[in-house]
């Protein structure tokens, strides 16, 4: 209580309306009795429960962060760091079976960008915009040179494929000895988010198996076209929208 006196000075040039001469003090008697009393009137009607929060984490302090610090000058700032865009495997299910339609079978993968690669094994699901436009783009996969079917976002493709080799020689591509730098594509088919809610997918790494349904396309409404692919990859341990949306999902 030795600092007392500049609170109460402090709080006077605020004029922050509070009774100075009775004021609640937290570690006093009747203060945290009054908490108590309440917390049980709370508890007597059902009201208090057991949930989880997604929160940041400071390493070096070996605490959790609230959002008041985080907003503290000084805590952000650009850096430069490593992205990763994963392909999903789609399962041939009835909700995905016009993307194995327009592919005439060929395995079909959903295109993911995260800017938190060391998240992926925690992946349970794949966030995609119900309103946005994606495509089903048929070309190559640019490591293996092995034919591919991929889907991300209509508005994105710009960022992935050479506008000059869209609808490109295919067999000229698979013929040649040297691989041409523009990979040949062809969009196949245009669709809204909402009609690949449900697709579900192989997980990307053989880890924990969650008790409730993973594994599929949900929709948030956090997802943007701005960068990446359109399609957020979802590990509900690690982000606050991520642990939201999960929830809304089940």
């Amino acid at each position: 209580m030795k600092f007392t006196d500049q609170w109460n000075d402090l709080t006077q040039k605020m004029g922050y309306w509070v009774d100075l001469d009775n004021p609640y003090v937290t570690y006093q008697t009747p203060y945290i009795e009054s908490v108590w009393n309440l917390l049980k009137r709370l508890y007597d009607k059902g009201l208090l429960y057991k949930g989880y929060t997604i929160q940041p984490y400071s390493p070096a302090a070996g605490t959790g962060l609230s959002s008041h610090e985080l907003n503290q000058p000084g805590c952000y700032r650009d850096v430069k760091d490593t992205s990763l865009t994963a392909q999903f495997e789609a399962k041939n299910t009835a909700k995905s079976a016009f993307l194995f339609e327009k592919s005439a079978g060929a395995p079909v993968y959903i295109l993911a960008w995260t800017t938190t690669p060391w998240t992926l094994p925690s992946n349970s699901a794949l966030t995609a915009g119900k309103n946005i436009s994606y495509v089903l783009v048929k070309t190559f996969n640019p490591y293996t040179y092995l034919p591919v079917h991929v889907v991300l976002a209509k508005d994105l493709v710009k960022n992935y494929f050479q506008a000059a080799a869209e609808n490109g020689d295919f067999d000229a591509y698979i013929a040649a000895e040297k691989k041409p730098s523009a990979i040949p594509y062809v969009i196949v088919d245009t669709f809204k988010g909402s009609d690949i809610e449900g697709v579900e997918y192989v997980q990307l790494m053989p880890y924990v198996q969650p008790a409730s349904p993973a594994f599929r396309v949900i929709l948030g409404d956090f997802v943007t076209t701005e960068d990446g692919t359109g399609i957020v990859h979802t590990a509900p341990t690690f982000g606050a929208d991520d642990f939201r949306v999960a929830q809304q999902n089940n």
